[in-house]
């Protein structure tokens, strides 16, 4: 169940994705937060250099790694303007990292891509609970997932 304070992380999560995109990267952010509530790291993409592994929700994991403790990662929610690739599933899971709570989904991103008609990604979009057992994950929010999709009609369409 996404509450008030869900909302008010990921919209931090769609402001990193803008800055991303101002920035001239793709449109992604992510916040981590302790149980606590504290907002312990966040970052946005970085792969317009052509290292297609520097999504946030990555650099999210392997900062809880060498951060906190196992028991800390696992109460820690990790909050995302888009639903996380198989590969930062992976690192989340591996990570140990607590909840995932995303503003828009992969099978949205996807939908959205084509429709714009961009070429899909050699990646396949899967969603996390595919990639990592035993995981609470909420998400989309359709009025936040809108505005995802606007920042990548945006990039697609060269207006940023």
């Amino acid at each position: 169940m996404i509450n008030d304070l869900d909302l008010k992380y990921l919209r931090r999560c769609v402001e990193l994705a803008k800055t991303a995109l101002d920035k001239g990267d793709e449109p992604f952010g992510s916040v981590l937060v302790s149980a606590d509530g504290d907002v312990l790291f966040e970052d946005h993409n970085h792969v317009a250099g052509g290292d297609h592994t520097q999504h946030p929700e990555f650099t999210l994991a392997r900062w809880a790694a060498n951060h906190m403790t196992p028991e800390e990662r696992s109460k820690a929610t990790v909050y995302t303007s888009g639903e996380h690739c198989p590969m930062c599933a992976a690192a989340h899971g591996w990570v140990g990292l607590g909840r995932i709570v995303y503003a828009s989904s992969s099978e949205q991103l996807v939908q959205w891509l084509s429709e714009m008609e961009v070429a899909p990604s050699r990646v396949r979009s899967l969603p996390i609970q595919d990639i990592v057992r035993d995981i609470t994950v909420d998400g989309p929010v359709p009025e936040l997932a809108e505005q995802i999709r606007q920042l990548h009609h945006q990039l697609y369409s060269g207006r940023h």
